[in-house]
């Protein structure tokens, strides 16, 4: 007590300070009573000495905070602080507490601080004018925000108040080196922006400061003011507009028209979009001006004459500007098009050159999108309608062009025209599908014919009757004249004309009825090569379940289209892929349907079709197939005449085995929660075949669909005995024998399934695939292994297949293995140390960087050891792994720069072409280290670059001139 009383202020202001610092702490126990003691005490000690007022107002801070602060006393606490303390003469702490009172105070005795009325604001803007320090501004601007957003009396000082905000606009602040507070520039600029864009009242004022910025010469300032005059129109309406918009108009379309900044034209184009939806949505008096009108008039008035000039630089600012505007509403979309795309339709006709017809097609195109943004109920109201014929007659003009670049445009132009519902007639759509059909086939111009396929595609999900009608009939003839043409072995041409038909049958089954139709016409086509009608090369074949997989992924979005499919395709590849398999049969198309490749391309169609089936027709589907494979029931196939049994796990013939391909394609695809018969059984056949050494495509995917099971089975009892009986299957493999390498496939995938889902087991069997990494003849290939087991396969295991994959089982994998890895390099003999780094550069290739990183110092020296393996995948794939580490960690790297530039100039004369680019390319990574430790390798590495400048191919050469190029930069100003 004696320090509150002592003479000495700083003896007064330390008494004062402990005993706020008290409150602080225990503000939240104090009785009302005490409460009104101390805001009287702390209040009169507002009057005594500076020194003392930092204590007094943390103590009101306290206080502040209080619950049991009576009714009234926030308001005196206020007015002492507005009469009695300049607060600005404070330092920065001090003035931030008093931020922090009113803060409070607004938060819990709104009622009472609007009281006040007016004095509040004024009160606030005297205790606010002068402020600096950005961290006291961001809680001031919040202040002012929610002064206007919660209806606080603002009186007659509505120009004070804007100005004692405004005179930080536009903000120029550049956060010191290493800011503790994290304040940036953009807080504070849409902090304030927040507040400028907050209330009509401020228009009057507000206006005339952004036309002034926008039409000065500091990029920060156009960009700023143009953001909040955006912000802006989403409070204002036509009253606070009117008198500005001329000049608002002139400043926005002097920087479109004449900025070199991609961004000041963008903003000014929004800011003009947010203009002319304010005018548009703003309620009218019924003899008010239209504002909307009058103002789309002049943008007309000064853009239109423009579009006249395709040629010239102002046509595409001023098409931007009206699209900009159009695109506000309704009402100015329709104003504007109908006083547009007459002049643009007449200046297609008046001008004959191809580029410029393409341009105004292009600014077409523009409008006609704009269209879509807005409904219409009754057909008549569309602005599009009484231009429907032109048009039309203008897109079949340049799809019939010459020029690819028009016949482009014309095909997006197409394809926006459909989208306009109910405008193309049953006429129109006919013609339109026989463009489409001749461009589909176009031989010249790969462009054209890959954009009529999409384009086929999106109008076929609009207007399935049409495309059915007249697209399909036509590709169906195609496929019949195709079919006669590959039986006489025309050539390459005619192939090309059969896949774009193809093609072309697939892109348009976007819809459930036209997929009805498609996928018949794919299935016969496919069962003729059967039949022996035509000669059936692979690529044909494989191009044929290249569209059904497409077909496939179209009707995964559909219920009823995806079973449609599966029950209708699954069944008839499947009965196509027995018929090849059987030992009596001899047609034109057993050799090629029993090859790998065109078995993966059916692998990939069945696997599309599956994913995406419910569990209840999944349920189904897998009641036929698995009995099929384990007990020859072809029941469900059509045309199931076949001249012997199919048996693929009863000593079958090696054509059945290779269809366990498609059991697996189907069962590992399947939801996690359909029950599949037989399991036991199909476990243990799989494991059996897995392991016979006569076909090793049969064995692989044996092994590969065994995994996807393990994957997907739930923990318990027999998953356990699923996998004691692989891990005694691949002892006895390994240990001796003529299926070593079945065996060491199945361990692999195996242990692939219980990475993934980070089942304990996992560790012990990498543990076993590491030790293999020392036999003499597997060690290569376990090398190899992990690259799989850090890989994302295509047909089994993966997520769209329903398989367990944990998202960080990559990070895992690296965690527990690679001091493992490690530790075995180190102690290896030598001739085995490549198949270390060959494993270990698979891990980390295939590692996500950002968990790469931290551990770069302690392995970056393996990785340099890698570079000197002489086998060119561990080159190759240590090169890809320190390419983008050379761009995310330079100073960790560049502390080996004589190593990687050595290496990587030795690397740049492989003979591996892959290794050389590849190293090329980390020459030219390498530039982005610190350039003072480069300089003095310039010269040597210039040189040396100079012989890949030669090299026979044309990719290095690339590369080569790419990375001379930096290095000749090195060091000179502004590189």
């Amino acid at each position: 007590m004696s320090s509150l009383e002592n003479p000495e202020p700083r003896t007064r202001a330390r008494g004062i300070q402990l005993l706020s610092q008290v409150l602080l702490q225990c503000h939240s126990l104090l009785l009302e009573k005490e409460v009104v003691h101390l805001i009287l005490f702390y209040e009169n000690r507002l009057k005594d000495h500076h020194l003392v007022i930092p204590s007094v107002l943390q103590g009101l801070r306290a206080l502040s905070l209080c619950v049991a602060l009576p009714p009234g006393l926030a308001v005196s606490v206020l007015k002492a602080i507005f009469q009695e303390v300049h607060v600005q003469s404070l330092p920065q702490v001090d003035r931030h507490t008093v931020y922090s009172i009113i803060t409070n105070f607004m938060r819990t005795r709104e009622e009472e601080l609007k009281g006040l009325g007016a004095d509040f604001t004024f009160g606030f803007i005297q205790v606010m004018d002068g402020e600096k320090d950005p961290r006291n501004l961001l809680v001031a601007f919040r202040i002012v925000h929610d002064l206007i957003s919660r209806d606080y009396s603002l009186g007659p000082f509505v120009e004070e108040l804007f100005e004692v905000t405004s005179c930080y606009f536009p903000i120029d602040f550049t956060p010191p080196p290493n800011d503790p507070h994290g304040i940036q520039r953009e807080d504070l600029i849409l902090s304030l922006r927040a507040v400028l864009a907050s209330t009509p009242q401020f228009a009057e004022f507000l206006l005339p400061l952004l036309i002034e910025k926008v039409d000065s010469e500091i990029l920060s300032a156009k960009l700023d003011s143009l953001q909040t005059l955006n912000a802006c129109c989403a409070v204002y309406g036509q009253k606070e507009l009117k008198d500005f918009l001329p000049s608002l108009w002139a400043s926005i379309r002097r920087e479109v028209f004449q900025t070199a900044s991609e961004r000041v034209e963008a903003e000014g184009l929004a800011a003009l979009n947010s203009l002319t939806a304010c005018l548009s949505r703003s309620v009218l008096r019924a003899d008010a001006e239209d504002l909307l009108d009058s103002f789309l008039s002049n943008i007309l008035q000064d853009c239109r004459h423009h579009l006249c000039e395709p040629d010239m630089k102002l046509v595409w600012p001023s098409a931007k500007l009206l699209q900009a505007a159009a695109g506000a509403s309704a009402r100015a979309c329709d104003h504007i098009t109908s006083n547009v795309l007459p002049l643009l339709l007449e200046q297609f006709h008046k001008h004959s050159q191809s580029n410029q017809r393409r341009t105004i097609l292009e600014m077409i195109l523009g409008f006609l999108k704009l269209q879509q943004k807005w409904s219409y109920e009754d057909k008549d109201e569309r602005p599009l309608s009484d231009f429907k014929d032109q048009l039309c007659s203008l897109v079949f003009m340049a799809l019939t062009d010459p020029s690819t670049q028009l016949q482009l445009v014309g095909i997006r132009t197409l394809t926006v025209l459909g989208a306009q519902p109910d405008l193309l007639s049953s006429g129109d759509l006919e013609l339109a599908v026989g463009h489409l059909y001749r461009l589909s086939f176009l031989e010249e111009d790969s462009q054209s014919w890959v954009a009529a396929l999409e384009a086929s595609g999106t109008l076929a999900t609009l207007y399935p009757v049409a495309f059915s009608s007249h697209l399909v009939p036509k590709l169906a003839g195609e496929l019949c004249i195709e079919e006669s043409d590959l039986a006489r072995g025309d050539g390459p041409t005619k192939c090309s004309r059969h896949r774009r038909c193809l093609q072309a049958l697939s892109a348009i089954s976007t819809h459930a009825s036209i997929v009805k139709e498609t996928l018949p016409l794919l299935l016969q086509h496919l069962r003729q090569m059967n039949k022996g009608n035509t000669v059936a090369g692979t690529s044909e074949v494989i191009a044929v379940c290249q569209s059904l997989q497409q077909v496939a992924e179209k009707c995964q979005q559909d219920p009823e289209s995806c079973w449609y499919f599966h029950q209708t395709a699954i069944p008839c590849l499947l009965a196509l892929a027995v018929q090849a398999s059987m030992p009596e049969e001899h047609s034109v198309l057993k050799k090629v349907l029993l090859q790998d490749e065109v078995l993966a391309a059916m692998v990939s169609v069945i696997g599309t079709a599956t994913t995406h089936l419910s569990p209840d027709l999944a349920a189904q589907s897998v009641a036929h197939i698995v009995p099929l494979f384990l007990d020859g029931n072809i029941t469900f196939l059509p045309e199931n005449s076949f001249p012997g049994r199919f048996q693929p796990f009863q000593d079958g013939s090696s054509g059945q085995r290779r269809l366990v391909a498609l059991l697996m394609a189907f069962v590992c695809s399947l939801p996690r929660n359909v029950e599949i018969p037989q399991l036991n059984q199909l476990m243990r056949e799989l494991l059996e075949l897995s392991c016979c050494h006569s076909c090793p495509f049969s064995s692989t995917a044996a092994a590969k669909c065994f995994a996807g099971l393990l994957n997907k089975h739930p923990a318990g009892q027999q998953l356990d005995e699923f996998l004691q009986l692989a891990v005694d299957k691949v002892e006895a493999g390994l240990s001796s024998g003529p299926y070593r390498s079945q065996a060491f496939t199945l361990l692999l995938w195996v242990t692939k399934a219980l990475v993934l889902r980070y089942h304990p087991l996992s560790s012990c069997l990498t543990d076993r695939l590491m030790g293999l990494l020392s036999d003499p003849e597997l060690g290569p290939a376990a090398a190899d292994g992990f690259s799989l087991l850090m890989s994302d396969c295509t047909d089994v295991l993966t997520r769209a297949g329903h398989a367990e994959v944990r998202i960080m089982f990559r990070q895992r994998f690296f965690t527990d293995n690679v001091p493992a890895l490690v530790r075995g390099f180190h102690a290896a003999p030598r001739d085995v140390k490549p198949n270390y780094l060959k494993g270990l550069s698979h891990v980390l290739n295939r590692l996500p960087k950002p968990v790469l990183l931290p551990e770069l110092p302690t392995l970056l020296s393996l990785l340099l050891e890698a570079l000197s393996c002489p086998d060119s995948v561990v080159q190759l794939s240590t090169l890809s792994c320190l390419q983008p580490l050379l761009l995310e960690a330079p100073q960790v790297m560049s502390l080996h720069v004589d190593t990687l530039v050595t290496k990587f100039l030795n690397l740049s004369s492989s003979p591996s072409m892959a290794v050389r680019i590849a190293a090329l390319q980390c020459m030219h990574a390498v530039t982005h280290l610190p350039t003072p430790v480069l300089l003095p390798y310039k010269l040597q590495v210039i040189r040396a670059l100079a012989k890949p400048l030669d090299d026979k191919k044309r990719l290095v050469r690339k590369e080569a001139v790419s990375a001379r190029g930096e290095w000749f930069l090195l060091g000179s100003p502004g590189s």
